[in-house]
């Protein structure tokens, strides 16, 4: 498994890979960093016109077989055009996709311009093995043994593994968790879509396949001004204690539904990869109530344990942390929504209106203090 390169770029063993997004040639695209918490094979083919290119991909193909998506996935990334994409569309499945590479630049950053090879991650993304086509092994029996000898994603790490996520018990009282129950019932909820990033600018679409969840935005002052106060007076003090970050902004205050008869459930993703969402540091997460079956959330970086607050306690994590929440399979799950970040961030997040598309509501500073009377206090003269 060598590291050696024949141009200027090298993938060092142990180390973190840069992450990429390409398009799959049956749609959509490919993007590393949703792709953590399994073991991920991005075997860099060449071009096409190489015979040996699909004899490696069939090889390929044949090896996944026996894997599930949650344990692993295999990415085959070509250069140039894809003039055999019926043939490559035929022997993808699951695990396996193909990647067009067209110009070439992310063969060049895993310095396989000069030598296609094979690049094996780590569920948290940083490469395990690199193995060059002219490997004196052979190519495809070298990456069959790695393959083989990859234990469940929760062994990775060789030790039980724990999200560094924050559970504070009675944030909500299950009053406030029953109101907002009702809240949400009453006020007509509609799809919450996910936000992408189309031409650079962050837009706002919907695939169920990647999320399905309703929600209601929270706009009435008094319903927000109760919500900030708990948080203020709960769990801001948790944060700045075991984060070392003193949250003083809120924005997004949501009552989600997950609804087991759509089967809702949200897909693996990070919270502040979008253009228009670089802003948030910390993801909040309150449950309003407990008589569900799934919508836990997971961390799959950190295996495969799922995590669940109680009724009316809050989950909190960094937005930079892969998860997902799991299809609900009995009953709703209700829960409030937020992110939060500090006053460093605001002006990026002004910044970045210039990067919501067209429609995208903008940011106004001031409605997220979670101390409007800072504001009061700063905009009173001192007097000497």
């Amino acid at each position: 498994m060598s590291s050696t390169k024949t141009d200027s770029q090298r993938i060092i063993l142990g180390d973190p890979v840069p992450w990429f997004s390409l398009p799959v040639v049956t749609g959509g695209s490919f993007d590393l960093q949703a792709s953590g918490g399994r073991w991920v094979v991005v075997s860099f083919l060449g071009s096409l016109a190489d015979p040996r290119a699909m004899t490696e991909a069939a090889e390929l193909a044949r090896l996944c077989t026996s894997h599930s998506e949650d344990h692993l996935v295999i990415g085959c990334v070509f250069t140039g055009s894809a003039e055999n994409a019926e043939g490559l569309a035929s022997i993808s499945n699951g695990p396996l996709s193909f990647l067009a590479d067209q110009d070439g630049a992310i063969s060049r950053l895993f310095g396989a311009a000069g030598m296609p090879r094979t690049v094996i991650l780590d569920p948290m993304l940083r490469a395990i093995a690199d193995i060059a086509w002219d490997n004196p092994q052979g190519h495809a029996n070298m990456v069959r043994t790695v393959l083989q000898g990859l234990p469940p994603v929760e062994d990775s790490a060789g030790v039980p593994m724990f999200a560094p996520a924050l559970l504070v018990p009675r944030v909500f009282s299950f009053g406030i968790c029953d109101f907002l129950t009702q809240f949400y019932e009453t006020q007509g909820a509609v799809d919450s879509g996910f936000q992408f990033d189309v031409d650079g600018k962050t837009v706002t679409l919907s695939d169920w396949r990647l999320k399905r969840r309703s929600d209601v935005a929270v706009g009435v002052p008094e319903v927000r001004e109760l919500i900030r106060d708990h948080i203020v007076r709960r769990l801001v003090g948790p944060i700045e204690r075991y984060f070392q970050f003193k949250v003083t902004r809120m924005d997004r205050y949501i009552v989600a539904c997950y609804d087991s008869a759509v089967a809702a459930h949200f897909h693996r993703h990070r919270d502040n990869i979008n253009a228009g969402a670089q802003h948030r540091r910390f993801a909040l997460s309150i449950n309003l109530n407990k008589d569900f079956e799934g919508g836990d959330l997971m961390f799959p970086e950190f295996g495969r344990k799922t995590y669940r607050p109680s009724e009316g306690g809050a989950l909190v994590f960094s937005c930079g942390a892969l998860h997902q929440v799991t299809p609900v399979t009995r009953g709703k799950r209700y829960a409030f929504l937020a992110f939060m970040y500090g006053e460093e961030d605001v002006a990026r997040r002004e910044a970045n209106n210039s990067k919501l598309h067209t429609g995208e509501l903008q940011y106004t500073s001031g409605l997220d203090r979670l101390f409007p009377e800072e504001a009061t206090a700063e905009s009173v003269p001192s007097v000497a």
